[in-house]
């Protein structure tokens, strides 16, 4: 049994409502086990036997579709994966408020051009490392939500599938996702 963590983009902000009670549901019915949320966010840890990231990922987002009318991205990451990721934050030494702290999690890894490509909008005071399927990112002089430098725009400039947590939320769900 591995550990994983799906990672649901746009959840409960704006319009696109979901409850965790049913998230876990629908992660349960669809074979796997022990699903637990985080927050109201659309985080969801669970076991499962599929050994295919992508797959349980597809799984996921078309039960949502089919149950609830949903149609949001889903990315999935093992736990090992994530604990990588929050062992590996190339700022967390540099900043102790981990709002301003994020990573964004990309459905795929993009294209060396478009990474080689990727800058700050305007002045912005803002630190980013793009590695692999994640980009780092840290909010030197603010947090996110003043941001141009959004989940939006790192889709849009990558062109890739993207979802972003703040370093606390990644923290936790690596946690959870061990224990």
């Amino acid at each position: 049994m591995t550990r994983y963590v799906a990672l649901l983009r746009g959840v409960n902000v704006g319009s696109t409502r979901l409850a965790m009670a049913d998230l876990r549901r629908i992660v349960t019915d669809l074979g796997h086990e022990d699903a637990r949320t985080y927050l109201q966010s659309g985080n969801v840890v669970f076991g499962s036997s599929v050994r295919d990231a992508e797959k349980l990922a597809a799984g996921i987002a078309r039960a949502l579709t089919d149950e609830l009318a949903l149609t949001v991205p889903v990315l999935v990451r093992s736990a090992r994966e994530l604990a990588a990721i929050a062992g590996g934050n190339p700022y967390a030494d540099r900043e102790d408020d981990p709002t301003r702290l994020l990573v964004a999690f990309l459905a795929t890894a993009p294209q060396k051009s478009m990474v080689d490509a990727l800058a700050v909008p305007g002045s912005e005071n803002v630190s980013f490392t793009v590695t692999g399927r994640e980009v780092f990112l840290h909010y030197v002089d603010g947090g996110y939500g003043r941001s141009k430098f959004t989940n939006a725009y790192l889709e849009k400039k990558l062109g890739v599938v993207s979802t972003s947590r703040n370093w606390k939320s990644v923290r936790a769900l690596a946690e959870m996702a061990t224990s």
